[in-house]
Order: C-alpha cells, then sequence, then structure tokens
C-alpha cells in the first residue's frame, strides 16, 4: 500500500484554540469487567491525554438492549458531545454493538469505516476484514465503534478519531460540526 494513502493533507493548527469534548467510553463484553478492560482504560487515558473531559465508563455485556440503554442515557444526559466503544463489532454471534448501535443513528459516518480499514490494514493486514468498525450520529452525538482489540483501538483512537475530536485539526473536523448536528 502506497504510504501516500496513510499521509492525510492537513494536520493540528497549533495556534488555533483547542476546544475539549465531553466523551464517554463504553466496552461491550461478556469476558471483561473494569479491572480487566485494557482497551477501554487506554482509550481513557488517551481521551485525557488529549486533553477532553472524560465523561463516564461502562462495561456491558453483549446484549443489545442493555448496549442500546447505555448509550441512550448517556444522549439523554445532555453531557456527552461522544460516545467510544470498544468491542463487540467482530463476526461471531456475541458481537452485537453494529446491530445495537447503527439502527439508532440518524446519519452513518461511512467514511469513518473506510479509513479505519485503511489504518487497520496496515497494522493487522487482511485481518481487518473481520471488523465492522462503524460510526454515525444519535440525537446529535458522535458514536464510534471500535474493535475490542488494544491495537485496535490505539490505531482508531491515534489514527482516526484523535483528530477529528480536535477543534485545530484542518482543513475541517467534526468538532466545528458540532453545534450544527441537530439541525433541520
Amino acid at each position: 500500500m502506497s504510504d501516500a494513502i496513510l499521509k492525510p493533507g492537513g494536520g493540528i493548527k497549533p495556534e488555533l484554540p483547542f476546544k475539549p469534548v465531553r466523551v464517554a467510553i463504553l466496552t461491550v463484553s461478556d469476558t471483561r469487567d473494569e479491572a480487566t478492560d485494557t482497551s477501554g482504560q487506554i482509550l481513557i487515558e488517551r481521551v485525557q491525554a488529549a486533553g477532553h473531559a472524560f465523561a463516564g465508563r461502562a462495561v456491558v455485556r453483549d446484549d443489545i438492549d442493555k448496549v442500546r440503554a447505555q448509550v441512550r442515557a448517556w444522549i439523554a444526559s445532555g453531557d456527552v458531545d461522544a460516545i467510544v466503544t470498544t468491542g463487540g463489532t467482530g463476526l461471531t454471534g456475541r458481537d452485537i454493538t453494529v446491530e445495537a448501535l447503527e439502527p439508532l443513528f440518524d446519519k452513518k459516518i461511512d467514511g469513518f469505516s473506510v479509513v479505519f480499514h485503511l489504518v487497520s490494514y496496515a497494522s493487522v493486514g487482511l485481518s481487518t476484514l473481520q471488523s465492522r468498525a462503524t460510526a454515525g450520529l444519535i440525537d446529535g452525538v458522535l458514536v464510534f465503534c471500535l474493535p475490542g482489540s488494544n491495537g485496535a483501538v490505539k490505531d482508531g483512537w491515534d489514527k482516526v478519531i484523535a483528530a477529528q475530536l480536535d477543534s485545530r485539526h484542518k482543513p475541517c473536523n467534526m468538532v466545528e460540526l458540532m453545534p450544527r448536528f441537530r439541525e433541520s
């Protein structure tokens, strides 16, 4: 793969003001709890290191209704701008994050999956085909659904999500669009 494909135009303009985003982290897993949730912890650390407000954490079993309930509760609170999920995006019968959340999307962010897979391919090759990473808007809140592996959350945050949640990223970013997500 050409390096040019993975080198985005633009970048962070440090002279511009940074606007922190309120980010919640949801781990979807039948086998993890907060003590053993390394992927969720990696995301929390990266959210905080980026200067964003950590808005909450939950570990929810692979159950469509429970995943939806947690996401809806955060959105209804008005205290989150973005939710990043980890886990449940694979191909097994227990992987239900995509089925739980995509039907709630008001708008799907199709490019997220494409870019995530480009980045993931550079790390894990064709194994990226086993991921159904997705993103969308639910009632004006950004929702990014990442695989559950530590490598995938690092790639997803570091190489895709972080720049789009940085108000200084140019030529454009999702933070500047947030006030308009609910317009009709």
